[in-house]
């Protein structure tokens, strides 16, 4: 009777494979095209776990827990968060056109008084 060796899988997580710049910015960038907040919350927190997630929340002034909380798949950050740890992190959030080809909304006429 042979005896098989248990095989053992450590936990899967992207911040491990995010080693330079180049890999966090095309992870980003890859993450924003989906245009879903829930994910966007989520890479910026792989983001901050591959850089210094203490070190974040020194440059951010808001506690380790409260970011781990917030930039989690379950968090819900608040834009005033999401900005702060963009910037911390070396980059902005901005709004850009969908790549979508669909017409924006006109604006609405303004009433004038009388």
């Amino acid at each position: 009777m042979s005896t098989r060796k248990k095989e053992v899988f450590s936990r899967y997580d992207t911040a491990d494979y995010l080693k330079t710049e180049e890999d966090i910015e095309a992870y980003l960038d890859a993450c924003s095209e989906e245009n879903d907040p829930a994910l966007m919350a989520a890479a910026l927190g792989t983001v901050a776990r591959a850089r210094n997630m203490s070190q974040l929340a020194r440059d951010t002034g808001l506690t380790r827990e409260g970011l781990y909380k917030a930039l989690s798949t379950e968090g819900n950050p608040s834009l005033a968060t999401a900005m702060k740890v963009a910037n911390a992190l070396g980059y902005q959030l901005r709004l850009v056109p969908l790549a979508t080809g669909r017409t924006t909304a006109k604006p609405r006429p303004r009433r004038l008084s009388t």
